[in-house]
């Protein structure tokens, strides 16, 4: 009776991990689903080759309230004790860029004259193009502003602009 017991939780935990697996809702070593993964950064580049769009991506740490007045502080900014205006400050410690993927079905979100914070939807080929210094739409404020991007696995599948107040 125990060995029986063992083989169907046996069984059982092989179907769990394995529904796991291959729905992509798995813990260590399995793909985390779009949006697991969001980074802060600034694309450095975004280009098309071979039919797929290449983004180099360098990350940097968005922070608000005590941890970017300390920071901030820490780098020089403003004096120990003071308040960062607008209570963000972004820490870009190295330039290092990574290289995603970019789904050409990416929902990207700029933001435009007449977007909200939340922004207005664009193309990833849309983006591409501000990227490389052209004027598809008008921008608000700058892409330097950052982005956040949303990955699977080495994919990003969500893009938005990080408005600053």
């Amino acid at each position: 009776m125990f060995w029986r017991a063992i083989a169907i939780l046996a069984l059982a935990a092989t179907g769990v991990f394995a529904g796991l697996y291959f729905t992509g809702r798995g813990g260590s070593g399995v793909a985390a689903p779009c949006g697991e993964q969001r980074i802060f950064g600034h694309i450095r580049t975004l280009d098309r080759k071979n039919g797929r769009y290449l983004m180099h991506f360098d990350p940097a740490l968005f922070t608000t309230g005590i941890t970017a007045n300390t920071a901030a502080a820490q780098d020089g900014v403003i004096p120990k004790g003071s308040a960062m205006p607008d209570d963000n400050y972004t820490v870009d410690e190295s330039h290092r860029t990574y290289l995603y993927y970019v789904s050409p079905s990416a929902h990207v979100a700029v933001l435009t004259d007449t977007s909200n914070v939340l922004g207005n939807p664009v193309s990833v080929a849309q983006l591409a193009e501000l990227v490389h210094g052209e004027a598809p739409v008008k921008l608000f404020e700058p892409l330097e502003s950052g982005v956040w991007i949303e990955v699977h696995v080495d994919t990003v599948c969500d893009v938005a602009q990080q408005f600053h107040p």
